[in-house]
């Protein structure tokens, strides 16, 4: 178990995202999957909207009276951020932030939410400009239902994803998707990390 956190406020909320870019598989070993803690939790003065034609969102600074729900991760290796970092690219920085676990999750606009303890935390905040952003938010629900098979699913699915990417030269995942360019990367990273601990 590793001694990082960080604060994830998009498709990495979703386990089957944060296994896949940290062990390579969404459905990783359950020694792996123990060996992080997922607690829900909230960052205020910053707002989070979709990234224009792509699944994910992004976050940016904004009034004090805008927040953002999302997980906060702890048993996280250096490693694991290595990995992250390739995952969010160049279009967001990690940025150190300050986030209040939740204790209890209260409706979708927050009310009936418990605030606790206040902890510092890295997050990935966006800093490809803002003309890149819709105005309205991204929908965590909308994507599990609808996106997240195209983040995490078989073999097989990717290999339709894969043909639409090459034919319409668009890649909704960002190049995050099972066979896309960032992903490939990671893969190299795990297959090299896995070697280097093996010496």
């Amino acid at each position: 178990m590793g001694d990082r956190s960080a604060f994830f406020y998009g498709t990495l909320m979703a386990p089957q995202v944060l296994y896949r870019v940290c062990y390579g598989t969404p459905r990783p070993f359950s020694v792996q999957i123990s060996s992080l803690t997922i607690n829900p939790a909230i960052l205020h003065a910053y707002s989070r909207h979709k990234v224009r034609f792509c699944d994910y969102p992004a976050i940016v600074l904004s009034s004090s009276t805008s927040s953002v729900r999302g997980t906060y991760v702890t048993g996280l290796t250096d490693a694991d951020i290595g990995r992250l970092d390739l995952f969010e690219g160049s279009e967001y920085t990690r940025t150190t932030v300050k986030i209040n676990i939740l204790t209890q999750v209260g409706d979708e606009i927050g009310e009936g939410n418990v605030e606790g303890e206040e902890v510092e935390v890295e997050t990935y905040v966006w800093t490809a400009g803002e003309e890149l952003l819709e105005e309205g938010g991204w929908d965590f629900g909308e994507f599990t239902r609808d996106k997240l098979k195209w983040w995490v699913g078989t073999e097989d699915f990717y290999a339709g994803v894969d043909e639409a990417v090459t034919t319409e030269a668009v890649d909704p995942t960002g190049g995050r998707g099972a066979n896309g360019e960032i992903t490939s990367q990671l893969e190299s990273a795990t297959t090299d990390d896995m070697l280097n601990s093996a010496v």
